[in-house]
């Protein structure tokens, strides 16, 4: 202890020299195995300038890798006082982002898409604007199918007085099942709506439209008859069937993790500790050991803490009842993972922040232990980003979604409710790609509108699509997307036992990006 009190007495005296005040929470790091070379070399490199007044852990974890910054630090002080007196917060992280730019350090990972929210109020007239630009951007997907090259606008098929073959595309708005069982569907575009008649002669169609769910976008080809079309074919979004599967030049890994739930009572320590020995090539097998020494990325699909006030009575299943101390538990664990590799880090609905999506990065205030990790990249839920890219390859497109959304459609989606609910990840992801979309129905979860995209519309064709959520690890393949749920790290809880939920902890895929073989690791019982 006095050894400890003495190295942080020398380098408080150093600093006060150099007429730089350090933090508390900089000097609490300081232990006697700290090289005091790494702090002192920020001075005599002149990294920092006459202006520098405060070094703290936030900064002092990002120059080290910074040659310069031509930085105005008497307003980056200012920020730092605003954020501590809980005034405004956002100018600080600015200057933090822009310090560290992560994005553009970490040049083998690009970050496709993070949600950045602009704080603004909302009105009607937003989710108007929010659904009209969903409309158009499933309407571009659509006209690429060639059943419906030749679409017609809702109202011009209601002016028409013969019958004709003809094709549209809309939202569904309604959807019915008649005493004759046939499938009613209203949909409805820019121009107007109309009743699409299922009818159940048809085995194929009507299967296809018992999936079908309120407010996503379908293509309908069939004959227009008296204001109402009966359909011949429905064609959803969809992903193209032949994509590229993509295989590295060079034998790489990489790993899925969700659900930590650290906090939690049944947060599962030793099992994780297993995990943590594996990655640092301390336990298995030698073919064990040489896949932990190339693995290159984890992906941590949300839920990274159990959280506070989640639910009624969560209070009592809590080992750690206060937000920040969770966050930094976990940051003390992930810490341990080498720091060559890349951790990439989005939220989950048991996150300190807002629930609806799409979430923003992890709330620093809660968990600035966890952005303190030199190997950590945050990025929205959810996020697409790049991996792995090199001048030869162009690396492999992820998507990202913790999957709040699958309470609902396993619950309402016929085909996943009837094969399996919540064992089958593979059928609910799959569902989602058909749909070209995270959330396609309006109650499936709280989201924020977005007058210029809709941020949960699956834009982009990815390599890999990574879940959570459902505590139940699952690996497939759909049209040469790989489909990855992740695991979790918490024993069944109360709750699971009530529903009937069958998790399987601590189970990790592992990703060879050589050949796109996945294995699963098993770390518990």
């Amino acid at each position: 202890m006095k050894e400890i009190i003495s190295k942080q007495k020398e380098t408080v005296s150093f600093f006060l020299k150099n007429n730089i005040f350090i933090s508390p929470d900089l000097i609490t790091e300081i232990t006697p195995n700290t090289n005091l070379d790494k702090l002192y070399n920020l001075i005599s490199s002149r990294i920092i300038s006459d202006e520098f007044l405060f070094l703290n852990k936030d900064i002092y974890n990002i120059l080290p890798n910074k040659k310069t910054l031509d930085i105005n630090w008497l307003e980056f002080e200012r920020s730092k006082v605003m954020s501590e007196k809980d005034r405004d917060n956002k100018i600080y992280y600015k200057f933090i982002d822009y310090f560290d730019d992560r994005g553009k350090k970490e040049q083998d990972i690009k970050i496709l898409f993070s949600y950045k929210e602009e704080p603004k109020k909302r009105d009607v007239q937003d989710f108007v604007l929010f659904f009209n630009s969903r409309y158009k951007t499933m309407e571009s997907m659509l006209k690429n199918r060639p059943e419906l090259q030749n679409i017609m606008s809702i109202t011009r098929i209601l002016n028409k007085k013969e019958k004709e073959t003809v094709s549209l595309i809309g939202l569904v708005d309604d959807k019915k099942i008649t005493k004759n069982n046939n499938i009613i569907l209203k949909l409805e575009d820019q121009t107007g709506s109309i009743n699409v008649l299922v009818n159940k002669s048809k085995a194929d169609l009507i299967n296809m439209a018992k999936d079908i769910v309120l407010d996503e976008a379908i293509g309908v080809t069939g004959v227009n008859s008296d204001n109402i079309v009966f359909a011949n074919n429905i064609l959803f979004p969809d992903i193209p069937a032949q994509k590229e599967l993509k295989k590295a030049p060079y034998e790489a890994y990489a790993v899925c993790l969700s659900d930590l739930h650290v906090g939690s009572l049944d947060f599962l320590p030793e099992e994780f500790d297993k995990f943590i020995k594996w990655i640092n090539c301390k336990t298995g097998n030698e073919k064990q050991k040489e896949i932990a020494r190339k693995v290159k990325y984890i992906f941590i699909v949300g839920d990274l803490v159990d959280g506070v006030g989640i639910y009624p009575g969560q209070d009592s299943e809590l080992l750690i009842k206060d937000i920040h101390q969770q966050y930094n538990e976990c940051a003390r664990l992930l810490k341990q993972i080498p720091k060559d590799i890349k951790l990439v880090i989005c939220p989950g609905n048991h996150d300190a922040m807002r629930i609806a999506e799409p979430q923003p990065e992890l709330y620093r205030d809660f968990a600035d232990a966890v952005w303190g990790l030199p190997n950590v990249v945050m990025v929205s839920n959810p996020a697409a980003v790049n991996i792995g890219s090199t001048k030869d390859f162009p690396g492999f497109d992820f998507l990202l979604y913790h999957g709040f959304s699958f309470d609902y459609f396993i619950a309402n989606v016929e085909s996943i409710r009837n094969h399996g609910g919540y064992d089958r990840a593979d059928l609910m992801m799959r569902f989602l790609l058909q749909k070209r979309h995270l959330a396609p129905t309006h109650q499936s979860t709280l989201y924020i509108p977005d007058v210029e995209r809709d941020p949960l519309v699956i834009s982009n064709v990815p390599d890999f699509f990574l879940t959570g959520h459902i505590h139940k690890s699952s690996v497939s393949n759909y049209r040469n997307v790989t489909m990855i749920c992740g695991s979790c790290w918490q024993r069944k809880t109360p709750f699971q036992e009530k529903v009937g939920h069958h998790p399987e902890p601590c189970r990790v895929p592992i990703i060879n990006l050589q050949t796109r073989e996945v294995k699963i690791l098993k770390f518990g019982n």
